[in-house]
């Protein structure tokens, strides 16, 4: 089995200086590893060639966003699983093993994360995936481990195997097949939740997604954008909408997005009253956005098949907000 392991880089050149070092020592033998490179204006390709001669760099000719830079960049890797790896990952001894013989022998898995740590707090999980992501019956995405805002101290609650409904795009392994079946992911997204549409879509079609508790990496997390930066929200907000019109019988997806649209004013309004009036007006572009590329996510629905259940919970914003539910192991028991 091939794998290919693919960091994709714009502009960042110090974090392949310090985080690049883990992923070769601790990859050697088992992975080929590339930079695929969004049109950087820093020194990244010269640092690369300098100092990593034999890693291979994938050059796109522009910087068109998480979502396309990979689907541009893969079209040069040739592998029989692909490891898409955050420049901003540190990698730890025997990370990839566990992986390798998962899909060896687990056939059904289509697409595999690790356990995410934070790379500044190690004993807790990191926000970008933690233990595997899930959404609720709104679409609201929410994690093992992480919660909103709320991280978990890792405590070895979550060092099982077990199928998730998404997987991060911090650290996701997916066979290349299952990549190009589904056409890669929606370049309409940019970044943000491209990984939480690209693992529905991969599951509306019958595959298995996993999370892989053998395994850890620590990510450093808002190197591109931070949570403060409203230009996340707005990503956020609309890319959130954009999954729940392609993934969801007709039906419910009108429903959920007349209920989305109401909780994301209200959502607003707080921002307005935390004093945070570019988040408010992020929210108000998202639905801007989303309204003038509606006919067209509409129009991917062709393709789509629909699973039934999707959610383990009705509402994670009622279960945190209003019950104050912030450990995902209290979340499922209630």
């Amino acid at each position: 089995m091939k794998l290919a392991i693919v960091i994709l880089n714009w502009n960042g050149e110090v974090l392949l200086e310090r985080y690049l070092p883990s992923v070769v020592k601790y990859s050697e033998g088992l992975a080929d590893i590339y930079v695929a490179d969004n049109a950087s204006t820093d020194g990244s390709i010269e640092f690369l060639k300098q100092h990593y001669p034999n890693i291979k760099i994938i050059q796109n000719s522009s910087n068109d966003g998480f979502a396309q830079g990979y689907n541009d960049a893969l079209k040069h890797v040739k592998a029989d699983i692909y490891c898409l790896l955050n420049s901003d990952v540190e990698v730890s001894k025997n990370w990839l093993a566990p992986v390798i013989d998962f899909f060896t022998q687990r056939l059904d898995v289509a697409i595999v994360q690790p356990k995410i740590l934070d790379l500044l707090k190690k004993d807790h999980f990191e926000y970008a995936g933690a233990a595997g992501g899930f959404i609720d019956q709104l679409g609201y995405p929410f994690c093992r481990g992480r919660i909103f805002q709320s991280l978990e101290k890792d405590q070895g609650q979550y060092d099982d195997t077990c199928e998730i409904f998404w997987a991060t795009g911090a650290c996701m392994f997916v066979r290349s097949s299952v990549f190009w079946e589904l056409e890669g992911f929606d370049a309409e997204y940019f970044a943000h939740q491209e990984e939480v549409d690209f693992c529905w879509r991969a599951k509306n079609l019958g595959h298995k997604v996993f999370y892989l508790g053998t395994t850890k990496v620590y990510h450093l997390g808002g190197s591109t954008l931070s949570n403060m930066n409203p230009r996340k929200t707005y990503l956020n907000f609309r890319n959130s909408l954009f999954s729940i019109t392609k993934n969801l019988p007709r039906r419910k997806a009108f429903l959920i997005i007349l209920i989305r649209l109401l909780l994301d004013g209200i959502a607003a309004l707080r921002f307005i009253f935390q004093f945070r009036l570019r988040h408010c007006f992020a929210i108000l572009r998202a639905h801007v956005s989303f309204y003038s590329k509606f006919r067209g996510m509409y129009k991917k629905r062709e393709k789509a098949k629909f699973i039934l259940k999707y959610y383990i919970v009705k509402s994670i914003v009622w279960s945190y907000f209003v019950n104050g539910v912030k450990n995902f192991n209290i979340l499922v028991k209630d």
